[in-house]
């Protein structure tokens, strides 16, 4: 499988309301979607997601679902 960094900026004001929706709902993940580890830079307002899957149109998926409150750039890790 191929592996993926994931950068994930959260909107102004928008990291509680985040962290809301993903008690709630977890993760949201489409099966192919896999997430491996992650580091949050709070004071950056930042999230670095290692993930990987064979079907990167799983990305588009994932983040139109987390849209309102983070964007997103994705990676592909040779």
């Amino acid at each position: 499988m191929k592996k993926y960094m994931v950068v994930e900026k959260f909107k102004p004001n928008c990291f509680e309301k985040n962290n809301e929706l993903w008690n709630r709902k977890g993760r949201m993940l489409p099966e192919g979607l896999y997430y491996l580890n992650s580091w949050v830079n709070k004071a950056e307002n930042i999230c670095f997601q290692l993930m990987e899957t064979n079907q990167p149109e799983l990305f588009d998926e994932w983040t139109e679902k987390w849209k309102e409150y983070t964007e997103f750039e994705v990676f592909p890790i040779d």
